[in-house]
């Protein structure tokens, strides 16, 4: 009679042995899903409707007044490879990406350099460096499409004022001129993003490792190119990636600029893809142009990637 209750007891506080219920929250798998859920329709609706809408316009003959869609093969692009245009602004395009490339890793690694130095002030010059990235393109285009005029250019008033040309320049009505204003405005647009992707670098360089390059005896420019930058290549390499991107498909700088001209010597893909889908109303060939940006861009981007794994393994 009296070891029932002693029993009874036992059993209410022995442990369950069932695992415990896991809730939907506690599930890895679905969490995944979930937060990947809003950039996978971000991706699909941005890019991944309008990819395949210019691929179904690039082999038709909708235009601006006949949107009706008939099959037209690949019409719109012997269209284009029949256009002079077309191949200047695809050379112009591969011309003004690995010079914009080159200048704007250059310049980022340098400014980099300075950017994380120990001085007065330094966090007031990193708001100063990214106020050309942080500024909207057209408005700081409208204010060097002011710097460049043919008329009234303080650039050129300075240097008449030093002696170094006696008339204006003219930079945006030369082609050779043109070009360069077009290259220059963009690198100073990007810069202060490579510079910051390769401060972030630099600062994940161990200490201890550069003050022992220096106790052996290596100088600055040693330690720069044998330490330093191996250890941030791959750093450099996303930063070139990034740079390859937005020079390949910007067209804000040529149309705010010179709107491709003159005479089109400036004219890059994306621009031309602009002027004759959207202000020539032939959406079908414009559509056409501009798949010619996503083959070039797709190899930059693989072989940058590649070159970022080796860098990696090595």
């Amino acid at each position: 009679m009296t070891a029932t209750p002693t029993v009874s007891r036992e059993r209410t506080a022995r442990p369950s042995s069932a695992p415990p219920r896991r809730r939907l929250a506690d599930s890895d798998g679905v969490l995944a899903w979930l937060f990947l859920l809003p950039t996978v329709v971000y991706i699909a609706a941005l890019v991944g409707l309008p990819f395949l809408l210019a691929i179904a316009f690039s082999v038709s003959d909708v235009t601006g007044g006949d949107p009706s869609f008939d099959f037209v093969g690949l019409l719109n692009f012997e269209r284009i490879f029949a256009d002079d245009v077309f191949w200047l602004s695809l050379r112009n395009t591969l011309v003004f990406t690995a010079i914009s490339m080159l200048l704007i890793v250059v310049f980022g690694k340098v400014l980099a350099n300075v950017l994380i130095a120990d001085f007065h002030g330094k966090w007031f010059v990193r708001f100063l460096v990214l106020l050309p990235w942080t500024t909207p393109v057209a408005l700081s285009a409208v204010t060097w499409l002011w710097l460049l005029d043919s008329a009234f250019s303080p650039i050129d008033w300075v240097l008449r004022q030093l002696g170094l040309i006696e008339n204006n320049l003219y930079w945006l009505g030369r082609p050779g001129l043109a070009m360069a204003s077009v290259i220059a405005v963009h690198v100073w647009r990007l810069v202060p993003l490579a510079a910051v992707i390769m401060m972030a670098g630099l600062l994940s360089v161990p200490r201890d490792v550069q003050e022992q390059a220096a106790v052996d005896g290596a100088g600055f420019w040693r330690r720069m190119f044998e330490v330093t930058i191996p250890l941030t290549a791959p750093i450099i390499a996303i930063a070139a990636l990034f740079g390859a991107i937005f020079t390949f498909t910007d067209m804000a700088v040529v149309y705010v600029l010179t709107r491709g001209g003159p005479t089109n010597e400036t004219q890059v893909l994306a621009s031309w893809a602009f002027y004759r889908g959207i202000e020539g109303s032939d959406i079908a060939q414009g559509a056409a142009i501009a798949l010619f940006l996503f083959p070039l861009l797709l190899a930059a981007a693989i072989a940058i990637l590649r070159a970022v794994r080796r860098m990696e393994v090595s």
